[in-house]
């Protein structure tokens, strides 16, 4: 709806041609970002037999992405305030791109993991200052619409991601999945430093020691997790890279106490639903993301169908993020967040145990919509109580980091989620034939089941709230009430 009324004149305001560009450009971007993040998951039985590839390549060639783009994402966002958000949105998109290209060069799975590594540097340049020259471009009385079609094309790119990356992996070949990126981004570099007015900096300051100490720890702990099957847990190799990964994490969390400007901020999570809700967060898209890892590979590799077919019987779950989440602010204002984050996340812990229980080589796929859609219908209402959960108890001043810190631990939460699940299924099963699959397969989904209800514990932390009268809800441009919540 690209008409709406003025609060002022009562006439219709239109988007001028600078904020159509940067509307554009900026939720194209994005759809990169998240688009890029799944499109793989299709694409990894194709890319484990072409590149030789192990459990171990697979998980690190989803989890190299997820985790630089983790780890960044809040440098990335201090870095444009600091050299300007046009310039560095550009140079994130050229590394985008460029690391596409090796991606679909790599001639092994090495490579490609260096590659992916890099490619998730480029999407956390990206998506921070893309959201940013979003919100500065348009006015608070325009924000929220423009936010809710970059929301939009950001949901279409969650739907896309396993169907674009099955039907081009089976069409094509799986490097395309990758080679699609760069001739989007040449033409996107030049409209965007062209179209995207530059903007005045900022003396936003970096926190390089935190980023560092940050990086090391989740990459020990991540290390570990993957290696820790193939070596033994009392390999020499897994002793000390978990404990650095611990170390370095503890001494993350020793210096964002100390310093004065910190990457994340320690000190929000002193409120109950601040650091609830991020715990929840973490748990729901540590879960989702091993869902999406091991389910895709199960149609393929466990019930014999090809990567296009397994993209488009995922779609039912995923539909649902954008045909029930919509309507989630509704709900919360009637119900608040906890009954929806704690209901939700043990509705999909059901749903993880009932796919665990009936997993088997050969299972028809109707067997599958009822749970999947259940799992789909339960993260879909827990996501925004989640993000709602934190975001109303921080003061005004606190957003931007509170929002960076969510996105942060989100990723994290993937990377993780996937490590952990792929450990529970290595000490099970392994790739040798679809009745080993499956072995290793049905634990996974139990692992998930068990982030779920951790989510949901979370969630009961968070304190409840009186919901507001169904008459007291505003029906057009709310203006969302921030509160400090203990």
């Amino acid at each position: 709806m690209l008409r709406m009324k003025s609060e002022i004149s009562g006439r219709p305001a239109r988007t001028t041609p600078e904020q159509r560009w940067v509307l554009g450009l900026a939720s194209l971007a994005s759809f990169m970002v998240i688009l890029d993040a799944l499109v793989v998951a299709t694409a990894l039985t194709a890319i484990r037999h072409h590149l030789g590839a192990s459990l171990g390549d697979l998980e690190w060639t989803v989890n190299a992405y997820t985790l630089s783009f983790a780890v960044l994402l809040m440098t990335a966002a201090a870095a444009g305030d600091r050299l300007g958000r046009r310039r560095v949105f550009a140079a994130g998109l050229a590394l985008f791109a460029v690391s596409s290209a090796a991606c679909a060069l790599a001639p092994d799975a090495g490579a490609l993991i260096a590659a992916r590594a890099v490619q998730g540097a480029g999407a956390a340049l990206m998506l921070p200052l893309a959201l940013a020259l979003l919100s500065a471009a348009f006015p608070p009385q325009r924000r929220a619409w423009a936010l809710g079609i970059f929301s939009s094309v950001t949901g279409i790119a969650v739907l896309a991601g396993p169907v674009v990356g099955g039907a081009v992996a089976q069409g094509l070949d799986w490097p395309w999945i990758f080679w699609l990126n760069v001739p989007i981004g040449l033409v996107m570099i030049p409209l965007i430093l062209a179209r995207i007015p530059a903007a005045e900096r900022s003396r936003a300051s970096l926190d390089p020691i935190g980023l560092l100490l940050a990086a090391g720890g989740a990459l020990g702990i991540v290390w570990a997790l993957i290696r820790a099957n193939s070596l033994g847990w009392t390999s020499p190799e897994i002793a000390v890279t978990l404990a650095a990964g611990i170390v370095l994490g503890a001494a993350f969390v020793g210096w964002e106490l100390r310093v004065a400007d910190p990457m994340v901020p320690l000190r929000l999570f002193r409120s109950r639903p601040i650091a609830a809700g991020n715990a929840a967060t973490f748990s729901v898209f540590a879960l989702l993301m091993a869902m999406v890892f091991f389910m895709a590979q199960f149609l393929e590799t466990g019930l014999g169908y090809g990567p296009l077919g397994a993209g488009l019987r995922l779609l039912p779950g995923w539909a649902t993020l954008t045909v029930i989440a919509p309507f989630a602010g509704t709900l919360i204002n009637r119900v608040g967040e906890r009954p929806l984050i704690v209901g939700g996340l043990t509705a999909t812990a059901g749903a993880m145990a009932w796919i665990a229980l009936i997993a088997r080589v050969g299972l028809p796929y109707w067997h599958l919509v009822a749970p999947v859609l259940l799992a789909g219908c339960g993260v879909s209402v827990a996501i925004p109580a989640t993000m709602s959960a934190v975001m109303t108890a921080v003061p005004p001043a606190a957003i931007g980091q509170a929002s960076g810190t969510l996105n942060t631990l989100r990723q994290l939460g993937g990377v993780f989620g996937v490590a952990i699940c792929a450990a529970v299924f290595a000490a099970r099963g392994h790739y040798g034939s679809p009745a080993t699959f499956v072995a290793g397969f049905g634990p996974a989904m139990a692992a998930c089941a068990g982030l779920a209800l951790l989510g949901a514990a979370a969630g009961l932390v968070i304190p409840g709230r009186k919901p507001a009268p169904v008459s007291a809800v505003p029906v057009q441009n709310p203006a969302p009430k921030i509160e400090i919540r203990r």
